[in-house]
């Protein structure tokens, strides 16, 4: 897989790195855009816990916006260039979050989305530990669309829809422990959801039982990598996103790497 370099463009109007003084929460904006990979049919981008998709009632800035602006500056496109979105991450959340650079692509990423031909790796930290090392989680997920919160059953019921995810224990800190998930259905608040209902709460996820908010209000679980055949190109394609830049997740890497 080759990655192009990525030059960041510049702005008189804006910081390289906003930071929100009263949270100290580093915000992305087009000059501190991390692009992960890009091509002519797709852009990859590390999103930051906060960044939003696409425009909802808060009306901040969205990340598919800046990835819109950073491809007409870097190729002098008149206006906004065509980006469009594919999948969604939480706001809280960080990771890896791919957009589509044309139709085609896009139609047939979302087509493989549907049919579950994407890979998708997450990490998460929680506060307990599972009570096996690794394991399937089968359940069923009622969203409840007022409170934005998903709600867990073990059996089918009215408008509730099966939720498939795979989790491994990489390893455990002094207070918290490091799962690596895989999610086989895409529904919302999946990963959240249903470690909760096995006794183990991420990190900072006080809507799903953890004990405490982080001070960033962010949740710390990461779209840690994705892989799939280019919808154009018919290679394989593995984007890896950094973890953020904090001790917690320094350590989840320096676990993973030594097992």
């Amino acid at each position: 897989m080759k990655k192009n370099p990525i030059n960041h463009p510049s702005s008189s109007n804006q910081k390289k790195n906003w930071v929100d003084k009263s949270k100290h929460i580093v915000k992305t904006n087009i000059e501190n855009l991390r692009v992960l990979y890009e091509d002519n049919h797709i852009i990859a981008i590390n999103k930051r816990p906060g960044d939003i998709l696409q425009a909802d009632k808060t009306k901040d800035p969205v990340l598919s916006s800046f990835a819109a602006q950073y491809i007409a500056n870097k190729y002098n496109k008149p206006g906004e260039a065509f980006i469009s979105i594919i999948h969604r991450i939480d706001r809280p959340v960080s990771g890896v979050v791919i957009f589509g650079r044309t139709s085609k692509a896009t139609t047939r990423l979302s087509q493989m989305f549907k049919n579950r031909e994407i890979q998708k790796t997450y990490w998460a930290i929680v506060e307990s530990p599972p009570s096996e090392a690794f394991g399937t989680v089968v359940n069923y997920l009622k969203k409840n669309a007022d409170r934005n919160k998903s709600y867990v059953y073990h059996h089918e019921t009215k408008d509730s829809k099966e939720s498939q995810l795979t989790y491994r224990q990489v390893g455990s800190g002094d207070k918290y422990h490091y799962l690596e998930v895989e999610p086989k259905t895409g529904r919302h608040h999946q990963i959240r959801a249903t470690l909760a209902d096995i006794g183990c709460s991420i990190k900072g996820d006080v809507k799903y039982m953890a004990k405490r908010t982080n001070k960033d209000a962010s949740v710390c679980l990461h779209a840690r990598k994705i892989e799939f055949i280019h919808p154009v190109k018919k290679e394989l394609i593995t984007i890896t996103a950094p973890t953020p830049s904090e001790p917690i997740w320094d350590e989840f890497l320096r676990i993973s790497k030594s097992e």
